[in-house]
């Protein structure tokens, strides 16, 4: 196999010489600093590189290409642009909004639209995987555009029994162990297969109150936990009368 050499281009000295002439053709001339360095491109193709001294640009380099006809001594320019060096200041690479969210960003006012392809939702004329609302669905002729997917059932129920509101939650561990959700009055299952894990809680006086919580979870709160009262032994009053003056 034979392999062909690469030939470097020999860097033209009559564009190497055009410094003032690609230094006059950036716009931004009062911030311009001094020439670098000539990089060869091609025959008869240089570019020029000088420093940028915009506020705010740091490693940023001005790169001018001039070229020339062959057999001509007339030099013009080709292109003008502001590059980054390796060590140049650069801003941070964009990130699409729908993954710059975090929960509890959407606030009184706020809009969310959800993408068409969102994988927690399939089309509500399709069954989703839970017989409760499939056969609900079904039999009463209900449906909504998009329904909740099993890959969203599960997402969410992961996050939830993960979350403040699960059986490792600090408030959980300081209670009793007696004190689950599963036993307490004021827990009220959800309907559907959620509802064989998690319920919302209705103790007014709980941290949980109105939010979704695991069988396993509880709180100091719970309907059944009562305070033992500690009997106090109490001596009987005795009253002597023997000392008592008349008036």
């Amino acid at each position: 196999m034979t392999r062909t050499a690469t030939r470097s281009p020999k860097l033209d000295q009559v564009c190497a010489d055009a410094v003032e002439l690609a230094r006059a053709s950036i716009t931004e001339d009062a911030y311009v600093g001094e020439h670098l360095r000539a990089v060869a491109e091609g025959d008869r193709l240089v570019t020029h590189y000088f420093d940028c001294d915009l506020p705010g640009y740091r490693g940023w380099r001005w790169a001018v290409t001039v070229a020339r006809a062959p057999r001509s001594k007339h030099v013009t320019v080709c292109e003008t642009v502001l590059l980054p060096d390796p060590e140049a200041l650069l801003a941070p690479g964009w990130v699409p909004w729908h993954e710059r969210l975090h929960p509890g960003d959407l606030g009184v006012g706020d809009l969310l639209p959800t993408p068409a392809e969102d994988e927690r939702l399939v089309p509500g004329y399709t069954i989703n995987g839970d017989p409760a609302v499939d056969d609900l669905v079904w039999e009463l002729g209900l449906g909504r555009p998009r329904v909740l997917s099993p890959d969203g059932r599960a997402d969410a129920a992961q996050r939830w029994y993960d979350g403040e509101h699960g059986p490792d939650a600090p408030i959980t561990q300081a209670a009793p162990r007696a004190a689950r959700c599963v036993s307490c009055g004021f827990y009220t299952s959800l309907a559907g297969s959620l509802g064989t894990l998690f319920g919302v809680c209705t103790n007014v006086y709980a941290p949980d109150d109105g939010q979704v919580v695991s069988l396993d979870h509880g709180c100091g709160g719970h309907s059944e936990v009562l305070v033992e009262e500690v009997p106090v032994h109490e001596e009987p009053t005795v009253y002597d009368d023997a000392g008592v003056d008349e008036l």
